[in-house]
């Protein structure tokens, strides 16, 4: 009887440390994602905010005055190019791929 409570008790000290070590792990794990996560948030807002602020023409012709000694125009994105040298080639494409949706 002795030798069965203590095989038991040995059994269930085992199983404890071993639980005990598989949930720290996943604490570890859950702990890095965490941190990954709060650094991507905070990249994605300062992202978010560099998106917002410099893809609206009118803020800029707003600002111009503060930060530009030239005039501002708004241009058409999709008259913007692209030119690419290779060696002896000159190659101009648009900057932006169009979509054609009827395809």
């Amino acid at each position: 009887m002795k030798k069965i409570a203590l095989t038991s008790i040995l059994i269930l000290i085992l199983v404890t440390s071993l639980v005990k070590n598989s949930t720290k792990e996943i604490e570890d794990k859950i702990f890095t994602l965490n941190e990954n996560i709060r650094s991507l948030k905070k990249e994605f807002g300062n992202v978010t905010l560099e998106y917002n602020y410099l893809s609206s023409p009118e803020k800029l012709i707003l600002s111009q005055s503060k930060y530009f000694e030239k005039n501002l125009t708004k241009i058409d994105i999709r008259k913007i190019k692209k030119i690419k040298i290779d060696e002896d080639d000159l190659e101009i494409s648009n900057f932006i791929k169009l979509i054609n949706i009827n395809e």
